[in-house]
């Protein structure tokens, strides 16, 4: 009988779809497993089991399995020294504080209204889709249900509530909003005055709802409340200031020897006939001030931006000037706009910083819609002239609606959208200014709600249909982005992912990861080194489930939805912790092998018991005890918790040998050499590690095993696989393995 010996040196691309059992002419075939479940891979192409999680905290809303998400983490991070987690819920916000010195993660803060007194708009409904960004001690919380709010951090353990309010000018008539103009083409509106706290509003098609009661117009460069709905074609409102417009420079022309002044006024929306008042403008062409301003009454409209007036005097030359010229009037005009964000149009979908403006994207009534407040005000956004400092308003008008779903600042703005990929490019050396700013598609990929993030330089994110994860990478080469998938060989791990927590060299292991949560409640980890060319996937479990993840720097926590032993499922939040090797974990003092449990686990738990290196058992909670005397009466010290069994299963082992490929042959697998370190727990297709002697009592510990262990296992197979376990909740690392295969 030949035999051969396989190398299995690493495990670099992690866990790999089951179809690809055939393609062991891929050079994945070899540094890949069939299954990598609740290991780590690590750098060096080694796994390692992954940490355990520690329990924290006992929500207390009542678990409601219908639900997808209930309670959403995010991480409010204010500096190194002091980082918190955030929990949204229905009409409530938790505030928790990281102990900066130990780690240990306490309750702060539950708020359920805003400084107002008004309740918070979070609900089962739209906690999925909620955005946000951070900046100092505020925290920006977007959805396109309600008007921004703000999670302010008012103390070191304190936060409020507050609304999102733009800036107003010094005489309160105007709010730098976003308007736009929300009306079909040709539609005007007319005021009963060309000011007044009490004006008839009346439009040429129904326009307005009850709905519309408390939203701000804004018509020319003047601003009306409207206070009162009458018809959809009729509103009162108060206007702020005259319904005037400031004209640009040189606005008006004169003809030699008429009394014709032809105006140039962009977008003025004026019909013939219409009466104006014309203030500030100057003499021009022979004709005085005097007989250029006052009253006057449209003779003619030449374009959609030029119209002529009758002047007091003819004219003796022809001339372009006049000053920067006022016009008041109250005539039907179509140069009328609308708040971009009320109840009626919706709220903005996504929210970031970026080159130290505040970015809105995506309504429901302009789902396109990209906004950027002025450079450092972040309140204010006002067009104004469009100098570099100025707000800017973009589209996404590529033929299709894109709705707008998240904003990320990286090397450029990135703008992830229903319907493709888009980017506000960086200029070097140079901000985005309104006049160079431009909104580019890229890929026609579309994101689902799950927020992105980067990754090792890639930004992350989930395609609409919830059955990919791509990256978002500049290439040099082809001088664009591109949306790569990097789940396509483990599409299998991939359910509509839900949340994305990314670490930097996450829980003492290097390289950086993206824990994605799935909807099916498991964790699904890429690993990426790029430098080093190497990506892979793992999958981790929990007794119960994995509900929301989020990270702060390299600490990670999770909501997690399990029994404590009472026979009802709860949420949990708890931490996951290098220093335990089980779930729902924590180290427990005792006497005489007796500890006490109460307010962690409820009785009729069956729990997990761990003295230093020696594995106890499986022991049931009674009368709020955990009793281990029958095992190790001496027990004073342990940790208890559930249970989660680390998996390796390897792809089906093959070779090419003479006369072509195993493939399909009867064969089996006589030896398996694991290479471990620091390791006291592991099988090999159920045959165990073997640390304890004849003469090993209870009590004296284990030695850790390093080094090459040899495992031998039975039976042949047509596709040999080797299953590598543990029965025991301790460390297990493994550096490579060699198999021997008979055929």
């Amino acid at each position: 009988m030949a035999r051969l010996r396989v190398p299995l040196n690493n495990f670099s691309f992690g866990e790999v779809s089951p179809s690809l059992t055939s393609r062991t002419d891929s050079p994945v075939y070899a540094s890949a497993a069939e299954s990598v479940k609740n290991f780590v891979i690590r750098a060096e192409g080694g796994v390692i089991n992954r940490a355990g999680l520690k329990r924290v905290y006992n929500f207390p809303q009542t678990y409601n399995a219908s639900l997808q998400q209930q309670i959403k983490l995010e991480p409010f991070v204010f500096s190194d020294d002091e980082k918190y987690v955030v929990a949204f819920s229905n009409g409530q916000i938790d505030c928790f504080v990281i102990d900066p010195a130990t780690g240990v993660l306490s309750h702060a803060q539950t708020i359920t209204a805003d400084t107002d007194g008004n309740a918070l708009p979070i609900d089962d409904g739209n906690i999925l889709q909620l955005t946000h960004t951070q900046k100092g001690d505020f925290m920006f919380i977007c959805h396109r249900e309600f008007l921004c709010r703000q999670l302010v951090r008012t103390g070191l353990t304190s936060f409020e509530v507050r609304l999102f309010e733009f800036e107003e000018s010094l005489d309160g008539n105007r709010v730098y909003q976003p308007y736009y103009n929300f009306q079909p083409a040709g539609v005007t509106i007319t005021s009963s005055a060309i000011n007044g706290n009490i004006v008839t509003l009346t439009t040429s098609a129904a326009y307005f709802t009850a709905g519309h009661v408390g939203v701000r117009l804004l018509i020319g460069e003047a601003e009306a409340i409207i206070s009162g709905y009458t018809s959809p074609t009729q509103v009162t409102a108060a206007i702020f200031g005259d319904l005037e417009t400031q004209l640009d420079p040189d606005a008006l022309k004169t003809k030699d020897g008429s009394d014709k002044v032809e105006v140039t006024h962009a977008q003025h929306g004026m019909q013939v006939g219409a009466s104006l008042t014309i203030a500030e403008a100057g003499g021009l062409g022979g004709i005085s001030a005097s007989d250029i301003n006052g009253a006057r009454t449209i003779s003619r409209i030449i374009d959609a931006n030029r119209y002529e007036i009758t002047a007091g005097s003819s004219a003796t030359s022809e001339v372009d000037g006049g000053g920067s010229p006022v016009i008041k009037s109250a005539a039907p005009t179509t140069e009328w706009y609308e708040q971009s964000y009320s109840t009626v149009r919706g709220f903005p979908q996504a929210v970031t910083f970026h080159e130290d403006r505040l970015w809105f994207g995506g309504t429901p009534s302009q789902p396109d819609g990209l906004w950027a407040s002025r450079t450092g005000y972040y309140y204010n956004f006002d067009l104004g002239d469009a100098e570099d400092g100025d707000a800017i308003d973009l589209d996404a008008n590529v033929g299709v609606t894109n709705e707008i779903r998240h904003l990320v600042s990286n090397r450029d703005l990135q703008v992830f959208s229903s319907q493709g990929e888009f980017y506000v490019p960086a200029f070097q050396d140079a901000p985005v200014t309104p006049a160079k700013a431009k909104l580019s598609i890229q890929t026609p990929v579309g994101s689902g709600y799950m927020r992105p993030q980067s990754v090792d330089g890639a930004t992350l994110f989930t395609q609409a249909t919830g059955t990919a994860v791509r990256e978002y990478l500049y290439t040099d080469a082809q001088g664009a982005y591109t949306s790569t998938t990097i789940s396509l060989l483990s599409s299998h791990l991939i359910s509509n992912p839900v949340q994305l927590a990314v670490v930097q060299g996450a829980l003492a292991r290097p390289g950086a990861y993206g824990f994605f949560l799935m909807d099916n409640g498991e964790l699904a980890i890429f690993h990426s080194l790029r430098s080093e060319s190497r990506a892979g996937w793992m999958r981790w479990t929990t007794e119960g489930k994995f509900h929301s993840v989020c990270s702060t720097g390299e600490d990670v926590f999770v909501v997690t939805v399990r029994d404590d032993g009472s026979g009802t499922n709860k949420l949990f939040l708890e931490k996951f912790n290098v220093a335990l090797n089980m779930d729902f974990c924590d180290d427990f003092t005792g006497t005489a092998g007796v500890f006490s449990v109460a307010g962690h686990f409820a009785n009729g738990a069956t729990v997990e018991v761990v003295d230093g290196t020696e594995y106890l058992g499986a022991f049931t909670v009674a009368s709020g005890q955990v009793d281990v005397s029958a095992v190790k009466p001496t027990s004073v010290a342990a940790q208890i918790g559930y249970k989660y069994t680390p998996e390796i299963k390897t792809l089906p082992f093959d070779a090419q040998v003479q006369g072509g490929p195993l493939t399909g042959e009867p064969r089996k697998i006589t030896k398996v050499v694991l290479d471990l370190y620091q390791t006291l727990s592991v099988s090999v297709n159920g045959t165990a590690l073997q640390l304890r002697t004849v003469t090993h009592s209870i009590g004296s510990g284990n030695t850790p095993v390093t080094g090459k262990q040899e495992f031998h296992v039975l039976g042949y197979s047509r596709d040999p696989r080797v299953t590598i376990t543990q029965e025991a909740p301790l460390p297990v690392q493994i550096n490579g393995m060699i198999t021997e295969v008979s055929f």
